[in-house]
């Protein structure tokens, strides 16, 4: 069965003028007194495991009532320019998951992969994202990304989902990447924001026929779930 899900097809633009698509269980305008679920994908445009996963989870709960989940918004590639670049960046060179305005924000980067930006939010794709958290007070955010496998949870109130979907995945629960993250989505949701934030990182080459049933359970029982 087909649910009618919510899409805004232009909902913003990135750097070199592509168009990023929203969706929702319902117009986001209507959420922010239901504290939804974000889903995000392919923030590094060099990940494209990230994007897959987005996209064939949005495609499963486009076949199931959405009636009976907490409310969600979606994200497939908020980094189109890298994605079809194959690059990290974006189409400014901008780290996008370095460019939140997270009080720890800062100029300096080790490598040029890792630029954040002239100034925090600084990037049309992370002030879209930084407007649409504040517009909507998301419970939760999941954000797909590969590297090495693991379920990193940046608030200690997000445990219990990251727990999901490190059982379903088999792969190890981390309270932190491992390394310093300065003006990384974690940063501003969870630390500054006090938001239940998750970071999916799937093994990188991962064969792609094997990455949305690996954490389709876990994804399942977080928007099932009544916590």
């Amino acid at each position: 069965m087909n649910t009618p899900i919510w899409n805004e097809p232009a909902w913003c633009q990135s750097v070199l003028g592509k168009s990023i698509e929203l969706y929702a269980s319902e117009d986001p305008e209507k959420l922010a007194e239901k504290k939804p679920i974000i889903f995000i994908g392919g923030m590094h445009g060099d990940e494209p495991e990230g994007v897959l996963l987005a996209e064939q989870w949005l495609n499963w709960l486009k076949n199931h009532d959405s009636d009976k989940f907490k409310p969600w918004i979606l994200v497939t590639c908020i980094n189109p320019d890298g994605y079809q670049l194959n690059e990290r960046t974006n189409g400014r060179g901008v780290d996008l998951n370095r460019n939140f305005p997270s009080k720890c924000w800062i100029t300096d980067c080790e490598e040029s992969r890792y630029y954040p930006g002239d100034s925090p939010a600084s990037e049309p794709e992370v002030a879209a994202l930084v407007e649409l958290i504040n517009k909507t007070s998301p419970s939760l955010i999941v954000h797909f990304h590969s590297w090495q496998p693991s379920i990193v949870y940046s608030n200690e109130k997000g445990k219990w989902a990251a727990k999901l979907l490190a059982q379903c995945s088999g792969y190890e629960l981390q309270p932190d990447i491992g390394y310093p993250t300065q003006g990384s989505l974690g940063e501003y949701g969870a630390n500054d924001l006090d938001i239940q934030v998750i970071c999916i990182e799937e093994l990188e080459g991962q064969k792609l026929a094997t990455i949305f049933p690996r954490f389709k359970q876990g994804l399942i029982e977080i928007v099932s779930s009544k916590t």
